[in-house]
């Protein structure tokens, strides 16, 4: 169960005579500057690996009276939960394999080997063009090519339905970060923004960027982590979102080398189970780039909306105040009508308006905060994502001077 997960993770997290294990020792990020300059490979040792942030209470500053982690667990569950211990899934034990089995699979497989190969087929029809038994494969490769699997016109309004009714299922607690003893909102913001450079540096798709944002947070709703495993929380939200998402995601060995060996192997698949679990292996959630690859299916606009729209939405990302409190679609929808009007000078459409059931009203909070936060990107501390979308495969679009005003009427 969870609770026995927490215990084991715990037991492994701490050193033998009882005592946890001291931090790594401080320095700058493990930013992929790393990964550019040094050609190590996984495997190689590393002296002195740097942390996001110090994790020795002596070196961080004011900590906050409860705040130390040296006596603390490194997980510990939150059981304040307001809506009902979460349903608890067991997963059947696996059958075991009857020997009998085992050997006639043995024999069966062994038989194989003796078997003479087929002699080859004589076909006496003329396979000449005029032969009805020549397939045309030209209709066919057309039809493979430029395929999106949103583009369904009789399913995609049960399709939005869908990703509405979920969002809110897999939507992190607004406060969590109350509950967490000993790490805070501005070391929140720079995993995140080390995930982008993660994401940047292993070509990884931008869907799974705010999939691993997403099971990090759901993670720390539920879970109080010290500093130091903060970031492999991180690694291993990363790691599952590649499987999830990607076609050919990096192996382990890969996150263990981005955190140039603060955490071992074994370390990282440990917390991959212990997040599934946590999850509760829901990891199909909703997100505000699947929200905004919906809403350019029904509103069709130039590509540099489109990716002052994603922009905007990454931008969300970086801090969980105020944004937490907002789902991924209403986000979506700010950021599209900020992308829009910064381009073109028009508003949220009324097409969207008409499918999401998002007013402009309704979308002032959220637009505001947004606004807000385009206007202070460019002096922001985490810069990630600004550099990110300067490349021209993004049309630059983080260089766009954000409007000092908002037309909400």
């Amino acid at each position: 169960m969870l609770a026995d997960a927490v215990d084991q993770e715990n037991q492994e997290n701490v050193a033998p005579g009882g005592k946890v294990p001291p931090p790594a020792a401080p320095g700058g990020r493990p930013a992929l500057a790393l990964l550019r300059g040094n050609q190590r490979r996984p495997g190689q040792q590393q002296t002195a690996p740097p942390a996001p942030w110090s994790t020795n209470d002596e070196n961080c500053g004011r900590v906050p009276a409860g705040k130390a982690g040296s006596k603390q667990p490194v997980f510990a569950i939150h059981m304040d939960e307001p809506d009902g211990e979460k349903r608890k899934r067991q997963v059947a034990p696996k059958k075991a394999v009857a020997q009998e089995e085992v050997l006639g699979l043995t024999t069966a497989v062994t038989s194989l080997g003796d078997r003479k190969p087929l002699a080859p087929i004589e076909n006496p029809m003329d396979l000449s063009f005029d032969s009805p038994s020549i397939m045309d494969i030209s209709v066919t490769q057309e039809v493979e090519e430029n395929v999106n699997v949103n583009q369904v016109p009789d399913y995609i309004d049960d399709i939005y339905a869908y990703l509405r009714e979920m969002e809110m299922k897999c939507k992190p607690k607004v406060g969590y970060m109350k509950k967490q003893p000993d790490i805070t909102n501005s070391m929140r913001a720079i995993l995140v923004d080390w995930l982008v450079e993660v994401g940047e540096e292993y070509k990884l798709q931008n869907e799974t960027l705010h999939l691993a944002v997403n099971y990090m947070d759901r993670f720390l709703s539920s879970m109080s982590v010290l500093r130091g495993k903060l970031q492999l929380v991180g690694t291993a939200a990363m790691l599952l979102a590649s499987k999830f998402e990607e076609i050919y995601p990096p192996e382990v060995a890969e996150f263990v080398y981005i955190t140039d060996d603060t955490y071992s192997k074994k370390q990282v698949l440990r917390m991959e189970h212990l997040v599934l679990k946590v999850l509760a292996f829901d990891l199909a959630a909703p997100t505000i780039n699947q929200f905004l690859n919906q809403y350019f299916l029904h509103q069709q606009t130039n590509p540099k909306v489109e990716y002052l729209a994603m922009y905007l939405g990454e931008l969300s990302l970086i801090d969980a105040d105020p944004y937490l409190k907002y789902l991924p679609s209403l986000i979506a929808a700010a950021a599209f009508h900020l992308a829009i009007y910064t381009v073109t000078g028009q508003t949220w459409p009324e097409s969207l308006s008409q499918m999401t059931g998002y007013t402009l009203e309704r979308l002032k909070p959220c637009l505001m905060d947004l606004h807000k936060t385009y206007l202070r990107a460019a002096q922001h501390t985490q810069q990630s994502i600004r550099e990110k979308y300067k490349s021209t495969k993004y049309h630059g679009v983080s260089l766009i001077d954000p409007p000092e005003t908002l037309n909400l009427s």
